[in-house]
């Protein structure tokens, strides 16, 4: 294990101190926390954590190492890494090298050796906030720390910040349906992972994943049975293009299905708000319930802004009335949206779910309900 000491710096002046886990260095984020108690590869490789530090509140990580299958999309995306007790021995069948070594190599920052439990009480009551992890030197002074600390209040917020030129696909590829081909869907690449092309595919989808950049007349240009927006990080208020997208695919009726910002941009497209959580949902064991089936799914989640919708009743939009589909039990967030009299329904979580858990996977087959029935909220609104 490493002995290189580090240390993490909260904006508010808080410190924790550890040993360098991963890359040494120094990073620069947004901090936040995730409750998963396995998948630490697919956060690690989830495009939404772009712009983060993570904080793992399981406390023991690296148990089973690090493979090449399990990848979420195409390298690491944290901004840097936070543990408490990093494995010192990986043993799986899958597993190909350590995970310490899979941060060097991907050049993410870590620190392990933290009170995981003290660092997510604090973010809890205070909130997500900026932070820096420091390693190399010797030791780290107090005057260090004050050097870092004004780094840290100089670096730019998460609201207003738009990462979607860094995580989405440069050119547009396909991912063939599995066994007969019952439909073509247009996949908005906003951050997307590997798993939801795949649950598509499945159900014998073609997927064509895009750019964030792709024009309307390029979709149009797919002929597609429908449309989907998927998961990414950053201001759901800076993504003026895909609002703009999914504007213009309600226009024209075609079924629409968008999930983590893709519902955000579904909810801006509505014509309602968003706003930043003070510190979000992210973990794969967050409960919601389907508010049309009275249905609790245990799901996994990566989002730090929310829709700012009425849970009860139905609201206006320029599209007809919509209404709340799905809520987070433990606060009330609003979950999930759909339109009553338009194809089109979002959800705030990952339906997809690579490493579990799998209760949301129904979504998809909502999905194809939709593109059977392309003017009915069949599945949608039972």
């Amino acid at each position: 294990m490493s002995t290189v000491p580090a240390i993490l710096v909260l904006e508010d002046g808080r410190v924790f101190h550890g040993q360098s886990y991963g890359a040494t260095g120094e990073t620069i984020a947004e901090i936040v926390f995730s409750t998963g108690m396995t998948g630490y590869q697919e956060t690690l490789t989830d495009p939404s954590y772009a712009g983060q530090i993570v904080a793992m509140t399981a406390p023991h990580i690296g148990n089973t190492g690090v493979n090449d299958e399990d990848f979420e999309s195409r390298r690491f995306w944290v901004d840097g890494y936070v543990v408490r007790d990093p494995a010192r021995v990986f043993s799986s069948w899958r597993s190909d090298r350590s995970l310490d070594d899979e941060l060097k190599h991907q050049g993410v920052v870590g620190i392990s050796g933290v009170d995981t439990r003290a660092l997510t009480r604090h973010l809890r009551e205070r909130g997500s906030m900026r932070g820096a992890i420091a390693s190399g030197p010797d030791s780290f002074s107090a005057a260090d720390i004050d050097q870092l600390l004004a780094r840290i209040t100089a670096a730019p917020r998460m609201e207003g910040s738009d990462f979607l030129a860094d995580v989405t696909t440069t050119e547009a590829y396909v991912v063939p349906a599995v066994g007969e081909k019952r439909f073509t869907v247009a996949a908005i690449d906003l951050g997307i992972k590997g798993m939801t092309p795949r649950r598509m595919a499945e159900r014998g989808i073609e997927v064509h994943v895009l750019p964030a950049t792709t024009s309307y007349a390029q979709i149009q240009d797919i002929a597609p049975d429908g449309v989907f927006m998927s998961n990414g990080p950053g201001d759901p208020a800076t993504a003026d293009h895909p609002i703009a997208l999914v504007q213009a695919v309600l226009a024209d009726r075609i079924p629409y299905f968008g999930i983590c910002l893709g519902n955000q941009v579904f909810g801006r497209a509505l014509g309602r708000g968003t706003y930043k959580l003070v510190y979000g949902h992210r973990g794969i064991n967050q409960p919601v319930q389907d508010l049309t089936t009275g249905k609790v799914e245990v799901t996994a989640h990566n989002h730090g802004f929310a829709v700012d919708a009425p849970v009860e009743g139905m609201f206006d939009t320029p599209f007809g009335d919509a209404r709340v589909t799905h809520v987070c039990l433990n606060d009330q967030v609003v979950e999930g949206l759909a339109l009553l009299d338009r194809p089109a329904f979002s959800v705030q979580y990952h339906p997809e779910a690579a490493a579990g858990p799998h209760d949301a996977a129904y979504l998809f087959d909502r999905f194809i309900d939709l593109m059977s029935e392309p003017r009915t909220m069949t599945g949608v609104n039972a």
